[in-house]
């Protein structure tokens, strides 16, 4: 899939036309952003700051702080795995290992196929039922490699989701 850049700079002019020009606006319109684009290009970041009268540092600090927000287009489906201590507490690394291992990548980086990619992240809320991955927008608890590559195996066919 090719990108236009100014198409989609076009895209995100159009929704800071749609947004109060407040600092108050920052995530709603970064999760917009998101929404349309897939992720937040990392030129749609002087638009926005000068917009909401804000540091380009302020609004890049915040898509480099929530680990929803992508600069760069990421894989059909994202299967984020908290790293945090409750989860390393209970396996998360060895899980994090065999996830990078099965399907040849390292975090950040799309599988050959474009179909998934592997992202560390920090808390989802479910410290009592880690190691906890999410896919897409689904979190699972207790993720054992067993759960993990039937979790994916889905996701591996063109189509599939959970």
């Amino acid at each position: 899939m090719s990108r236009n850049i100014e198409q989609e700079l076009d895209t995100v002019r159009n929704l800071i036309a749609q947004v109060p020009p407040e600092q108050d606006a920052l995530l709603p319109l970064l999760q917009e952003v998101q929404g349309r684009l897939g992720y937040i290009p990392k030129a749609a970041i002087r638009l926005i700051a000068q917009a909401l009268n804000l540091s380009r540092a302020e609004v890049h600090g915040v898509v480099t702080f929530y680990h929803d927000f992508h600069e760069e287009p990421t894989a059909e489906h994202v299967v984020q795995l908290c790293m945090a201590e409750a989860c390393q507490a209970v396996g998360c690394r060895s899980l994090a290992a065999h996830a990078q291992q099965s399907l040849g990548v390292g975090f950040h980086e799309p599988t050959t196929d474009g179909r998934i990619q592997v992202e560390p992240a920090y808390c989802f809320g479910n410290c009592a039922t880690g190691p906890t991955i999410r896919v897409n927008d689904r979190v699972y608890g207790r993720v054992t490699t067993e759960s993990f590559d039937a979790i994916v195996a889905p996701l591996r066919r063109a189509g599939g989701s959970v």
